[in-house]
Formats: structure tokens, sequence, C-alpha cells
């Protein structure tokens, strides 16, 4: 009869590998560092992209923003002069500061918002809608006519138009896909 030695493997318990972190050194520079209390345009998000419009007198940018049923058709100048909404000041028109901030977005991302001013026909929809599209048709404006600020629009979700609507009424139902009430007798 043969025997067999049995051959016993231990296992190691497993331990938990840390990874030493990187260590980046930074550029030493010359002239001290100063930090100073940053101002309003400065708390802005980093991604900003400063640039310049580059319109000839009486020349404008224009551009179709939608959302919803609400259509927007911006034409954007350079220059100071009061933007309006529909032969109104924006202002007026929308009554409301966030509405007002949520339209004029994209020149603030552009840092665009003493340099130009915009003239808007908006139809369709409601308020907010109308200034969803207006921010959609000023962006696609700015992109059109200087491609560097394409980059910051894009990130910050503004060229995209956003195509969720009502959906339509089907025959035989009461909505969309509300069916009638079923009775049993």
């Amino acid at each position: 009869m043969v025997t067999t030695k049995k051959t016993t493997t231990e296992k190691k318990p497993a331990t938990k590998t840390t990874r030493k972190p990187k260590v980046v050194k930074e550029a030493v520079s010359e002239t001290p560092v100063v930090h100073a209390e940053k101002t309003h345009a400065e708390k802005t998000p980093a991604s900003t992209a400063v640039g310049q419009v580059n319109l000839a007198e009486g020349k404008y940018a224009w551009a179709v923003g939608r959302r919803k049923t609400s259509v927007a058709n911006v034409r954007l100048f350079k220059g100071k002069g009061k933007s309006t909404v529909n032969k109104k000041e924006i202002a007026v028109y929308f009554g409301n500061k966030a509405l007002t901030e949520q339209a004029f977005k994209p020149l603030q991302l552009s840092g665009l918002e003493n340099q130009v001013y915009v003239y808007v026909n908006v139809s369709g929809g409601g308020i907010n809608s109308q200034s969803q599209a207006v921010a959609h048709g000023i962006a696609t404006a700015l992109a059109k006519h200087n491609t560097e600020f394409r980059k910051v629009l894009k990130k910050n979700g503004l060229l995209t138009r956003d195509s969720r609507m009502k959906e339509r009424k089907k025959p035989g139902l009461k909505r969309a896909r509300r069916g009638p009430q079923w009775a049993k007798r």
C-alpha cells in the first residue's frame, strides 16, 4: 500500500493594502501670494469663459431657442442697450428675478453681461418655459457666433434643447393615456 503525504497550504489572512498618496509639488513662484477676498465675479463657477463678441454696428447674431411649446427668436447685439422681450423690458416681462436670471444665465457664464444686449420675440407655453427658451436661444446665438463659448455653455446644459412636452390626446381616451372609467353595471 502506498501512502501519500498530504501537504497543507496555509492561507495568509487578507490584509488591506493602502496606497501612498501622490505628492504633487507645486511650482514655487518668486512673487508672494496674496489671498484676497473673492469678488462677485470670481465666485461664479470656475468654468466661465471670457471672450469677445465681434459684431459690427447694427449687425446681430440670431438664433432660435425652444422649450416645450415655447419658441424664442433671439437677436444678440453688441453694445450697451436695454434687453427686451416682446417689446417690454426683460425684468418687467418676466416679473420675477429668478426667471430673469435663468434667461440671462448664458451671458453670465460667458462673461458678456455688460457687453451685449438682446432683443427677443417669444411665444407659446408658460412664463417658465419661455424663460428657458430665451436662455436656449441666447446660448445658441453665442455658440454660433464665437466657438470659445461652446464648451462652457454645453457643460452647463444650455445648448441642449429640452424636448419634453405634453403628449397629445388620443382618440377614444380622456387624455393622452387615461382611458374612460369602466363600470361593471
